[in-house]
């Protein structure tokens, strides 16, 4: 597979297996849901009728008094009492194998080249840090929201970026797919391509 590259407009050649994917919506349903699991923390907590604090003794006797008929204070249908049924701590987190994130990966990667929404520039980086700079460098592309892959930090581009709001910055071994699907251009380098092209193979 031939592309083009966005700053000097050389064209390489790319892994047809990796990044000429066929759709899966199933699968890519899949992933979006676990990552949307995982980001649930499931501290919620509420009390049922056993944790509240407070004593078993029956409020009165069971006849002759004219009231409803209680056995305890901390019943759910008393003010203070417990809730019925409580919610408690619960891990959300859904196993997605390594097969399934590959597969993810190499499709959405794929869509991405069909959209001309990843641009891959032979070399990406910025002399100093400078947030001018780095307007300057994307101000030719046309993005509501950008996504800056990088290989390991590099301090210019990260300062440089943390005050614009619509770009957006993440490792390469830590990409989040739920980024590549929201935002609708993505930068990368060619050397990053490798990679990626070596991890999926």
């Amino acid at each position: 597979m031939i592309i083009m590259l966005y700053d000097n407009k050389k064209k390489v050649k790319i892994s047809n297996k990796i990044f000429n994917q066929k759709f899966n919506k199933t699968l890519l349903h899949q992933i979006i849901i676990s990552y949307l699991l995982k980001s649930r923390q499931g501290t919620h907590s509420q009390k049922n009728r056993s944790l509240v604090s407070g004593s078993k003794r029956k409020p009165w006797k069971q006849k002759g008094t004219g009231n409803a008929r209680a056995g305890s204070r901390k019943s759910p249908i008393w003010r203070g009492g417990g809730v019925t049924f409580a919610s408690k701590f619960k891990n959300y987190n859904n196993k997605v194998n390594k097969k399934m994130h590959r597969k993810a990966l190499k499709i959405i990667f794929s869509e991405l080249i069909k959209q001309k929404r990843l641009l891959i520039f032979d070399k990406f980086y910025l002399p100093n840090c400078s947030t001018k700079k780095l307007v300057n460098k994307i101000k030719n592309i046309n993005f509501k929201k950008i996504l800056i892959i990088i290989n390991n930090y590099n301090k210019n581009i990260v300062l440089s970026s943390r005050n614009l709001y619509r770009v957006n910055l993440c490792y390469l071994n830590s990409i989040n797919l739920l980024k590549l699907l929201s935002c609708d251009k993505i930068i990368i380098t060619l050397n990053s391509i490798r990679k990626i092209e070596n991890y999926l193979k």
